[in-house]
């Protein structure tokens, strides 16, 4: 592995992408030991402790792992930035509709999975989504979040929660000021009537009413577009 000297400015930015890079392109597998920070210092050509913190940055993206007297191990190839970057640069529709596809699975594990806790949090979820008024982004996406959490499926609800920030910011990026329609609260409790009910079909339906207005309406934008 051939690793280029970083140059003078934010040397530890550089550090981490020269190290990311490695890493997804394959330079050491999962499990294997990286190099020490004397190796890496001297190939780079900075300072250990620039490595040191360059290391601490991919630890807490979940690209590495440190062990306490063993060394830092690759955890994942897998960079969760380049995700990042390729859900920021979609398009609104191809998130949108990708948003649906999330959500439909969602509601029809929820439906046959949750309990009691669950049903009141969306039941909470819904009355503060009414108080609220049909424009509110922020407690529209609470309640779908409670509906992914009534899934009880760790990743689904960790990919999700990350997942449904870049929705929204995707969204205005792409729309700007263009308006959506207005939340269908109606369509929401036909949801949450759905998973009480324990029917999962027809809570993967309700998911696709409730946002069949808002994909028509991006669809048409990007359209005329």
């Amino acid at each position: 592995m051939a690793l280029k000297a970083a140059g003078r400015t934010s040397l530890v930015d550089t550090v981490v992408e020269q190290l990311r890079a490695e890493l997804t392109d394959g330079a050491w597998a999962v499990g294997d030991r990286l190099p020490t920070e004397h190796e890496l210092a001297e190939q780079l050509g900075v300072g250990r402790n620039t490595v040191r913190e360059a290391v601490r940055v991919l630890v807490h993206a979940g690209l590495l792992e440190s062990r306490q007297g063993n060394g830092t191990f690759v955890r994942s190839t897998a960079d969760p930035a380049a995700v990042l970057r390729t859900v920021r640069a979609a398009g609104a529709l191809d998130v949108l509709e990708l948003r649906i596809a999330l959500e439909t699975e969602a509601a029809r594990l929820a439906a046959q999975r949750r309990d009691t806790h669950d049903l009141l949090g969306l039941r909470a979820a819904l009355a503060t989504l009414r108080a609220e008024g049909d424009r509110d982004a922020d407690a529209d996406m609470a309640f779908h979040r409670a509906v992914v959490e009534a899934t009880h499926n760790t990743a689904f609800t960790e990919v999700y929660r990350f997942f449904s920030v870049q929705v929204h910011e995707s969204l205005v990026a792409s729309l700007g000021d263009r308006e959506m329609p207005a939340i269908d609260l109606d369509a929401h409790e036909a949801l949450v009537e759905a998973i009480e009910a324990g029917d999962p079909d027809a809570a993967g339906a309700a998911v696709r009413a409730l946002l069949h207005a808002p994909l028509e309406t991006v669809r048409a934008i990007v359209a005329a577009r």
